[in-house]
């Protein structure tokens, strides 16, 4: 599911990351310690499914976001919380910047990403995995 803009994949949102990995948006949020630092990646567990990631004393909270049939997004905040939609991820991110919206702390400072799109991440994940536990000294090459 793209959130983007087509032919824009990066200028529309830049707090969005992409195929960020879990350890890797950690690391980027914790770095500099501050509460509210946050960003969006795609989910790794869940196809189609953003995760909105957020600081808060030193330890980094996830939110699903998912898009609704009706191009709405729903988030899942804490347990019990009404349902929320919105229009789009812009005014997603516009509500959760002020407090006490159902976040652990409200969003104060967006981790922009870099110029480019780093879609190698993910990718580079799954070749790894797949000969980590390899028994052979051979691995067979399709043509």
């Amino acid at each position: 599911m793209d959130y983007r803009v087509p032919g824009r994949p990066c200028v529309d949102l830049p707090y969005y990351h992409g195929p960020l990995s879990k350890k890797d948006c950690e690391t980027l949020l914790l770095e500099n310690g501050r509460d509210g630092n946050f960003l969006l990646r795609d989910s790794e567990s869940m196809p189609g499914v953003l995760c909105l990631c957020v600081s808060f004393k030193n330890f980094v909270y996830t939110y699903r976001i998912f898009k609704e049939r009706h191009g709405f997004y729903n988030i899942q905040t804490v347990e019990g919380a009404p349902k929320r939609l919105f229009t789009d991820l812009k005014e997603l991110i516009s509500t959760f910047e002020k407090p006490n919206q159902g976040l652990v702390v409200q969003l104060g400072h967006p981790m922009k990403q870099a110029s480019f799109c780093p879609r190698w991440r993910r990718s580079q994940i799954k070749l790894d995995s797949i000969y980590e536990n390899s028994n052979s000294d051979y691995v067979e090459v399709l043509p």
